[in-house]
């Protein structure tokens, strides 16, 4: 049963996910600490593998649809994101040894809403863009990028589209592009960090027979859906994901005192 309300929770948040360029942790996170069938670290760890793998179907197909990619972007904020990725996982772990999960689990929501307000207000009142070019910018920005989808566990969210825009003046459709790119890498450095600090055997990897087909499909759905969908209806899904998943976010900090 568990299963089969992850396969569910992750498809729907993969597609919405991979079209806003959010990259469905953003939803997967908060709707899975509300369902509490696991642990925080669980599903950190299952959420971080949906977006993994949809972040890898995602960006083939928007490459195989035509999709034209600045590389030298892609690859240093990548680069930042990597290393901002293995500093965001070191200070979860580190948290999750000196606290307990309430304590974590709230200082995740706090800061993933403050993440979806500066995200949803930029969005909706189209502050002032910087046109900044240049291997350190892309750095600074992947560093950002990457610990905050790693210590989080949302894969990016909301943050990433918002910051590509702010700093590199990119229109919507163009910034979920290199969104999802960066989230491959931030989360493939907290997956070898994983692998190399505590291991997989604490998490339960059958669960991965229903969160890896659902993030596949997620990533597909999303990709094809992006090529149909023109920059205002992008833009409505983006804002309209963010108040939902605000919503959730509070009332998953509400029940932690209550």
């Amino acid at each position: 049963m568990t299963g089969i309300l992850y396969f569910l929770v992750i498809i729907v948040a993969n597609t919405i996910g991979s079209i806003s360029g959010m990259g469905g942790g953003v939803m997967i996170k908060p709707v899975l600490d509300l369902l509490a069938r696991d642990s925080v670290a669980a599903i950190s760890f299952y959420s971080t593998v949906a977006v993994f793998v949809m972040s890898i179907v995602s960006t083939y197909r928007q490459l195989k649809n035509g999709m034209s990619i600045r590389f030298q972007l892609v690859l240093f904020v990548s680069l930042g994101a990597v290393i901002g990725g293995i500093g965001g996982n070191v200070l979860f772990e580190e948290l999750l040894r000196l606290n307990n999960e309430e304590t974590v689990q709230l200082i995740q929501i706090i800061l993933t809403i403050v993440t979806l307000l500066f995200a949803f207000f930029y969005s909706r009142y189209e502050w002032k863009n910087f046109t900044l070019r240049g291997i350190p910018w892309y750095l600074i920005c992947g560093l950002i990028l990457g610990f905050m989808a790693s210590f989080l566990g949302i894969g990016g969210g909301p943050i990433n589209v918002s910051l590509l825009m702010l700093m590199f003046a990119m229109p919507i459709k163009e910034a979920t592009v290199y969104s999802i790119c960066t989230i491959f890498f931030s989360q493939l450095s907290k997956l070898v960090t994983i692998a190399f600090s505590t291991g997989f055997v604490r998490y339960d990897l059958t669960m991965l027979w229903f969160v890896v087909p659902a993030a596949i499909l997620g990533g597909l759905l999303g990709a094809k859906a992006s090529q149909l969908f023109p920059a205002k209806r992008i833009t409505i899904i983006f804002q309209g994901v963010i108040l939902c998943v605000l919503i959730i976010n509070i009332y998953n900090a509400s029940r932690l005192f209550w």
